[in-house]
């Protein structure tokens, strides 16, 4: 395949236009909502959080505290963090298994719908090369809105797993969705798509969902605890050592995981060494560069530093005082 697409392109070589993407240092429940607040004109009606909510006891995935003062404060009682079960048999398997490892990681202050529970659904994948449908959790007809809160962190097949692979992978269902994404038909390898086409099937499965949703979609990128695993590897994942960055909020899907990457590439390579690798090594930058393809977004953007009164900033800017990480 065709290594054209996973090469990381400096930002004066973008062409295009610029989306707004807003940035805060503050990785607390204040800098959450702070970042939510900008984004969220439009979520409107029944809302659909999808979240990454982790395996049993996993050290990195976003703080329920933090979710929960989200939930409290800003979203009220007509939103509800979604999910939907593991093509993997782990701890969220089956609905049983996943009920059971939300409650022992926390996320019991609001309602988490399981969306894959009842059945599934196929949405139309409009301009893609490996689908014209896809088939996702069937409790997804049930929201008007959604917001992608996302850990952004690195991801072993994926390279690195941003609101792209938090909705491609996350409203695919666990056992039709998930397969198409991940498997050749006939194949006994079930992880056998992988590099440029795994890339590109994740992205046609979020443009599904974010197609569905129209503008009714807000994302939120968290940059802490940046394994180079995915929190689907629980307590296994490999030691955090890319330092703590802060929160991006957008409206656009492809300006905040291009911001997120870049922010990464910002970094002195001593910090961004082992991220930068597995996100080249496993071909993930091609989720940006298709997602660019699908017109599923800018991958130019002005990234608004709202701790410093609203001023452009660039993503040097943003990471000049990054410290070596520490785990909060």
């Amino acid at each position: 395949m065709s290594m054209e697409g996973n090469i990381y392109v400096p930002y004066e070589k973008r062409t295009g236009n610029e989306s707004i993407v807003y940035f805060t240092r503050d990785l607390s429940p204040e800098g959450l909502k702070k970042i939510y607040r900008r984004i969220n004109a439009n979520l409107t009606g029944k809302l659909a959080v999808k979240l990454h909510t982790g395996e049993q006891y996993g050290p990195n995935i976003i703080p329920s505290a933090w979710v929960k003062s989200l939930f409290e404060t800003e979203l009220g009682k007509d939103a509800a963090i979604v999910e939907t079960n593991t093509y993997y048999e782990g701890d969220r398997y089956t609905t049983e298994l996943h009920r059971k490892t939300l409650e022992i990681n926390g996320w019991t202050f609001c309602p988490v719908d399981i969306m894959d529970e009842d059945g599934t659904e196929m949405y139309e994948v409009k301009g893609g090369k490996w689908f014209t449908e896809m088939s996702v959790g069937d409790h997804m007809k049930n929201y008007d809105s959604l917001l992608a809160l996302t850990h952004f962190k690195g991801h072993v097949q994926g390279g690195f797993g941003g609101s792209n692979k938090n909705i491609g992978i996350g409203c695919a269902d666990g056992r039709i969705g998930k397969k198409m994404i991940h498997t050749h038909e006939g194949s006994e390898d079930m992880w056998d798509i992988r590099s440029d086409e795994l890339m590109e099937r994740i992205s046609e499965s979020t443009k599904a969902t974010i197609d569905h949703f129209g503008k009714h979609v807000s994302y939120i990128n968290v940059m802490r605890n940046m394994s180079v695993s995915c929190d689907c590897e629980g307590r296994a994942a490999q030691p955090v050592v890319t330092p703590n960055v802060g929160i991006l909020g957008s409206l656009d899907i492809l300006a905040i995981d291009n911001t997120s990457v870049d922010l990464i590439y910002a970094m002195k390579e001593k910090d961004n060494h082992d991220l930068v690798e597995r996100m080249e090594t496993r071909h993930g930058l091609r989720q940006l560069s298709y997602m660019k393809e699908l017109g599923m977004g800018n991958d130019r953007y002005v990234l608004i530093d709202i701790d410093n009164g609203d001023v452009r900033i660039d993503a040097r800017e943003a990471v000049k005082h990054v410290k070596p990480f520490k785990l909060i």
